[in-house]
């Protein structure tokens, strides 16, 4: 039998220490866009700086909305650790990489509406758009490594192997940042620089890992991979449809608030889609980290629902939520201090920096208020309470784009950040009322 131990008592010192991996894995994401934007902020004109802001922020509309093939997984497998059975693990991350692959050739025959709706939806120069288009045509084929890494670093997160998952991010990031900067500022290749960089890292990093996890399977789980009858059972496949389905929902409507800022900018002025792009990496930057707790909680919290363990699942629910807010009134503060000289970092283009000045109180504030519902997020994800994380998102959502709408109006920009705001607090308002469902399963 595979030897794979776990604590029966859930302390701080053991949610940080499966944390710190990840805080480390999810500082090297954000990276990747803050060197991509630095890198087109620091070209000839502001086309680049935006035509990147724009389609980066599109693409990973669409990349996030699947997002369920990591979280579906996280919760999923946590729950069939803690009954021992290993082989269902294999088949859920088998599935889970066959859906992957069918969900990526759907996107790339998207293609065409896709850059058509970019130039409906949003007010942008002509040029702006050709670059646009430049981007997406590359950076839409690198879907199937990428979305088969969602897949693999939730199995990994699921069996609270948080190093393992953190490692294969780092791997992806780091080899993104590095090519991205030899094509850029070596064969000058501009908005098509950055989306081959990360074109061939995916790839490069979906190789290696999947050659990884064959061998984890076989030696760790005793499991060798193989195309079984019960592979394709239909109640499991139904099971996880319906999780996923609820999970892309939720993910949709949420990807969908962020987008959302992008548009309301271009209503203001094109500038107003660079300055709050910088905005937005650094707010990244913010719940990148305050996700490393939320991460964490999902294996924890999925495996002490399989052992219908109240007592764990409750100490889980508490000592994260502390250490999340904690956290995110720290990141506050160090953008006191620090966030000018970050900003400087991202544009040398001076009409940018001091605009974006200007909205230096909302990166202190954001992060954490934003903290609690990041972590019940979380929470929610591990116990696969998908149904009740879909319908908080689509309340809160549609409320929040009821607000910016009058907010941007009367406060302009300010407006925009106000509603992003109140999408925090009703996001953690509404998933909080929903907290009962969860106490059910025990």
């Amino acid at each position: 039998m595979p030897n794979l131990r776990y604590p029966s008592n859930v302390t701080k010192s053991y949610l940080i220490k499966l944390s710190l991996p990840i805080f480390i894995s999810n500082l090297a994401i954000p990276l990747v866009g803050i060197i991509d934007t630095g890198l087109m902020g620091h070209l000839e004109n502001a086309n680049f700086l935006i035509a990147t802001s724009l389609a980066s922020s599109v693409i990973l509309m669409i990349f996030w909305s699947f997002g369920f093939l990591r979280m579906g997984t996280v919760g999923l497998v946590s729950q069939s650790l803690a009954k021992g059975d290993y082989h269902e693990i294999v088949n859920l991350v088998v599935r889970n990489i066959i859906l992957s692959l069918i969900i990526s050739a759907i996107i790339i025959i998207m293609y065409l509406p896709i850059v058509n709706g970019i130039e409906l939806f949003f007010q942008i120069s002509q040029d702006v758009y050709i670059l646009i288009k430049k981007y997406i045509f590359i950076r839409i084929f690198s879907s199937p490594a990428e979305l088969i890494l969602y897949v693999l670093v939730g199995l990994f997160l699921g069996l609270q192997k948080t190093f393992i998952s953190s490692l294969i991010i780092i791997i992806y990031s780091i080899l993104n940042i590095i090519i991205s900067i030899i094509l850029v500022t070596k064969f000058n290749l501009n908005v098509s620089g950055v989306a081959f960089g990360t074109l061939i890292s995916s790839y490069a990093a979906a190789i290696a890992s999947l050659v990884f996890v064959y061998n984890f399977f076989i030696t760790k789980l005793k499991v060798i991979p193989k195309l079984k009858k019960n592979l394709f059972n239909i109640k499991k496949i139904i099971k996880l449809l319906t999780i996923n389905l609820d999970i892309f929902i939720r993910t949709i409507f949420l990807t969908f608030a962020f987008l959302w800022i992008n548009y309301l900018s271009s209503k203001i002025g094109e500038n107003f889609i660079a300055i709050n792009s910088i905005l937005l990496q650094l707010i990244t930057i913010s719940a990148f980290f305050l996700d490393a707790y939320a991460h964490s909680t999902e294996g924890v919290i999925g495996y002490a629902v399989g052992r219908k363990s109240e007592k764990t699942f409750l100490n889980t629910v508490k000592s994260s939520i502390e250490l999340s807010f904690y956290t995110g009134i720290l990141i506050g503060t160090i953008y006191i201090f620090f966030s000018k000289g970050i900003i400087n970092l991202l544009t040398d283009l001076d009409i940018i920096r001091l605009y974006t000045y200007e909205y230096i109180f909302w990166l202190v504030l954001i992060p954490p208020i934003a903290s609690i519902c990041y972590q019940l997020d979380g929470i929610f994800i591990g116990a696969t309470e998908t149904k009740s994380m879909r319908d908080c998102m689509i309340i809160s959502v549609s409320l929040y784009i009821l607000i910016s709408l009058f907010f941007s109006k009367v406060f302009y920009n300010h407006g925009i950040w106000i509603s992003v705001i109140f999408l925090m607090i009703l996001r953690s308002a509404t998933l909080y009322f929903s907290f009962k469902r969860i106490m059910r399963k025990f």
